[in-house]
């Protein structure tokens, strides 16, 4: 079997159109450091039939369906990049293995209920029912025993400052298993702040993704850092602020825009974003809340002009005519996106100084503090 320096833990079609579709492209140009071990950490065994496809000889498709650059794309590319796929319910011990003597980069994508903390946690042995930062550290430790060399650690899950936060977890629970270990990881584990964005709205059986044709991976710079491959979707940045208030007060705030109408309306539950935006007027309410409500922030911020091609780069993928992106599905812990979407933005424009209109963000975040 042939050696995989990348190690990712999470099968979701999210990384199946992104990071999995960037390491198989640069691989196909030498521009990679190899191929990947997928494992599975949930130990679900309904998802048992997509591990053995994602390591198909022949791949599993891609399919990216969208509007790029004004004009439609639809094309298939095969993702061959993963070698083996694993799953921790029976493979921990080759899984310890690569990640001791194979992996330069460990990946993931878990969601956020595979961060969660769980009672096994502080065990000082393997268990399925750890969290994933509690099976990284036991990896980490055994890489640590056998004298291991420098390793990145690229979560590519959406928690702000997501790298930091998966550090200081595993550092919480490397303490009491080795104090040297703790200084080891702190000293020989760089743990990347990263960014990801793509629309992935539609898993292919057994494996694959229908895709947006829009992909970034935006990668905060650090000494030691180790990417898997050069793409052209990978962006390494000095600092993630710029882009994170891009995505988050842009493209995520416009959703949840989008969702608050709906819900008002009492439209259709099964209403897409896409046909939300076949509506000239809710296209143009939306377009005109963009240029009142929200680029005088950004200027004010110093960075209008690329809020604005921003901007223009969000309504095209929102019209994406192939996508199946539903508003239901968006409008799932609606409070809590309107406090960090709306609710921050609307606070970081008033620190700035701005004081222009902005009646139709204010009355979301009133609206929904009445409710």
């Amino acid at each position: 079997m042939s050696i995989t320096p990348v190690l990712q833990f999470g099968t979701s079609r999210f990384l199946q159109a992104h990071a999995d579709l960037f390491i198989s492209e640069a691989m196909a140009e030498g521009r990679a450091l190899g191929p990947v071990t997928v494992v599975q950490s949930s130990g679900d065994p309904a998802r048992r039939k997509r591990l053995e496809a994602l390591a198909a000889p022949g791949g599993y498709p891609v399919l990216v369906k969208g509007i790029e650059n004004g004009a439609p794309v639809e094309r298939e590319v095969r993702v061959t990049a993963i070698a083996r796929a694993l799953t921790t319910e029976t493979d921990w011990p080759e899984i310890v293995r690569i990640a001791v003597e194979d992996a330069q980069i460990i990946l993931s994508n878990t969601g956020d209920a595979g961060w969660k903390p769980q009672a096994d946690d502080n065990l000082p042995h393997f268990s399925q029912a750890m969290s994933y930062p509690a099976k990284l550290t036991l990896l980490l430790f055994a890489r640590f025993q056998a004298g291991g060399q420098k390793l990145t650690v690229m979560p590519a899950e959406l928690i702000a400052r997501n790298g930091e936060t998966l550090r200081a977890r595993v550092l919480e629970l490397a303490a009491p298993l080795s104090a040297d270990f703790a200084a080891w990881v702190v000293e020989n584990v760089v743990f990347a702040n990263s960014l990801v964005d793509r629309i992935v709205s539609e898993p292919l059986e057994p494996a694959g993704a229908v895709a947006e044709p829009y992909a970034l991976w935006a990668v905060e710079d650090a000494p030691n850092l180790t990417l898997p491959c050069s793409h052209r979707a990978i962006q390494l940045v000095s600092d993630l602020e710029r882009i994170e208030k891009l995505k988050l007060h842009i493209l995520n705030l416009g959703h949840t825009y989008l969702v608050s109408r709906w819900l008002a309306r009492g439209d259709d539950q099964g209403l897409l974003v896409r046909e939300a935006m076949a509506d000239a007027a809710i296209r143009a309410d939306l377009a005109d809340l963009y240029e009142r409500e929200v680029l005088p922030t950004f200027r004010a911020a110093g960075y209008g002009d690329e809020a604005r091609t921003y901007i223009d780069i969000t309504l095209e993928r929102f019209a994406n005519p192939f996508l199946v992106h539903r508003l239901s599905d968006i409008a799932q812990n609606h409070g809590e996106k309107i406090r960090r979407r709306i609710g921050a933005f609307i606070e970081w424009g008033r620190a700035l100084g701005v004081t222009g209109d902005q009646h139709r963000l204010k009355r979301i975040v009133e609206e929904e503090a009445q409710a």
